[in-house]
């Protein structure tokens, strides 16, 4: 492209500029190097030191790291968690997309802000706030010890932590996405008279799959991974209330490395596979866009 020219109104002086993507090679080769070697330094180069690690004395050590009952248990316990805490913030995410970008309502900015409080409290705090209400010494505490619940230091408080710092992912992939479709598909729908509910299944959620999908991938890998909040709240039992990061912990402070990386790789290939669901549903929605364009 060449260098264009823009007449000043004021003075008639010429003004020639040039378009960012013509800057010189040095420029562009120092960018992508300086980008290349952040994500290398930072990004590729801890994730190969953990695969090293945990196969540094072979594969059988590396295997027997799974025999170990507290890890099978933190496996399980992980994958309890994710399977109840991902339905849950699918359904509330549905909710609040829909009810944010379909309806006007008082207190509809509120609602939004509080969906990004997640985003921005720490998780050790929302821990902290967990143990503050269910606690033993907390405000439900004690009305929940006289009924023998326990939620603090158990299965249920692991599960409520996890669902508080997960929540906004699927409702923050869809508002902006259910908000540029508009509702126009869904008023013509209605007015053949399709009911609310298949109006949802047959139009809403083919326009939406695609950007749901991505956001319950995001939820998924960010409650398998969680740390802060679930280390506050879980008690640190083992073979009880220990997640696969608490386990990774508790090895690596007793000098278990072979055991506490084999771990690390599992959570490291699960967070693997999430990026490559991750480009193949941004491929799909990609190119589902660019079909509804060419059908309009």
């Amino acid at each position: 492209m060449s260098e264009s020219a823009v007449t000043s109104s004021g003075s008639g002086r010429r003004v020639n500029f040039r378009p960012v993507t013509q800057d010189s090679s040095f420029a562009r080769y120092a960018l992508i190097a300086t980008a290349v070697l952040f994500l290398a330094i930072f990004l590729l180069a801890p994730l190969a030191i953990v695969f090293v690690e945990a196969f540094s004395k072979g594969i059988g050590p590396f295997l027997m790291a799974f025999d170990d009952p507290d890890a099978r248990a933190a496996i399980r316990l992980t994958l309890l968690v994710a399977a109840i805490a991902v339905p849950a913030n699918l359904v509330f995410g549905l909710a609040a997309s829909w009810s944010i970008a379909k309806f006007s309502f008082p207190g509809k900015s509120v609602l939004i802000t509080l969906i990004d409080l997640p985003f921005s409290v720490s998780p050790v705090v929302a821990g902290l706030v967990y143990v503050l209400v269910f606690g033993g010494q907390g405000l439900f505490g004690p009305w929940l010890a006289a009924h023998g619940v326990q939620i603090i230091f158990a299965v249920p408080g692991i599960v409520l932590a996890t669902i508080f710092v997960t929540f906004p992912f699927v409702a923050r992939e869809l508002i902006p996405l259910m908000e540029e479709q508009g509702k126009i598909e869904e008023e013509a729908a209605l007015t053949l008279g399709a009911s609310g509910f298949k109006t949802f299944l047959t139009v809403t959620l083919p326009n939406i799959k695609w950007g749901l999908l991505y956001g319950v991938l995001l939820c998924n890998a960010r409650a398998m991974g969680e740390f802060g909040a679930v280390s506050v709240v879980s008690g640190h039992i083992r073979g009880l209330t220990n997640t696969i990061p608490l386990q990774v912990e508790i090895l690596y402070n007793e000098y278990n490395n072979v055991a506490a990386f084999a771990l690390a790789v599992l959570l490291a290939g699960l967070a693997l596979v999430t990026l490559g669901l991750k480009t193949f549903l941004e491929w799909r929605h990609a190119d589902a866009l660019s079909g509804r364009a060419r059908r309009h």
